[in-house]
């Protein structure tokens, strides 16, 4: 499903050049539940956020389903963060002024190849299957945090992609709510066969995994 070769990812800060990703391989077969573990500053998000196509490597090569990424233009770069990745970020996102249903009706509104109808009725589905059927009018300052995050998975979901990046999606929740999120996430791999690749820096987390790729200074040093 993935597939990294040689990747490079260098930035400034002010006038200081990061080396924040130096020479990384890396894998993850369909339907994969890893998680990328590692301490702060260790290159996690900036990893997803490079396969996700949020970001470009400095250098080195990201194939995606068979597909070299840097072959593509922009508008194909925005196709494949559209209709193959979905996102879950560690501040969820989520857009104020939109209820839950709208919330995670949006990306399938982008895509512009849904009827009303197919959105309502997928949207809804994913909302009642993270346990917030109760909530869909709610806006996000009306919701917990562990509530906020779900609304996060069921968007995330809702496009059916191949692919699910999560950044650290527990960071800001107790422990028994983050515990009730990768459970839900697990669960959701499990039924729909997607590839979920997840970052964390707590060891608590990493029992969720069927396989663990560790980072530190920007390198894989086992995994």
């Amino acid at each position: 499903m993935i597939e990294i070769k040689g990747l490079k990812k260098d930035y400034f800060l002010g006038n200081t050049k990061v080396h924040a990703l130096r020479g990384i391989d890396f894998y993850a077969a369909e339907g994969e539940f890893l998680s990328v573990v590692g301490p702060s500053g260790s290159g996690k998000t900036t990893l997803l956020n490079v396969i996700g196509c949020i970001d470009y490597p400095t250098e080195g090569t990201i194939t995606i389903g068979g597909i070299n990424i840097g072959d593509l233009n922009d508008k194909q770069i925005t196709d494949i963060r559209l209709h193959k990745i979905g996102f879950i970020f560690q501040t969820f996102n989520l857009i104020p002024v939109l209820n839950v249903r709208e919330n995670v009706e949006f990306p399938l509104l982008l895509m512009k190849s849904h009827t009303k109808a197919e959105i309502r009725k997928r949207a809804d589905k994913l909302i009642e299957a993270v346990g917030l059927k109760d909530h869909v009018k709610h806006r996000p300052a009306e919701l917990s945090g562990g509530q906020r995050q779900r609304v996060a998975v069921a968007r995330a979901l809702v496009t059916n992609p191949e692919i699910i990046l999560a950044d650290e999606p527990t960071a800001n929740l107790d422990s028994v709510t983050g515990a009730s999120i990768l459970e839900l996430m697990r669960e959701m791999n499990e039924k729909e066969k997607t590839t979920f690749i997840f970052s964390t820096h707590d060891e608590n987390v990493l029992k969720y995994a069927r396989k663990i790729v560790k980072i530190k200074d920007g390198l894989i040093i086992d995994g």
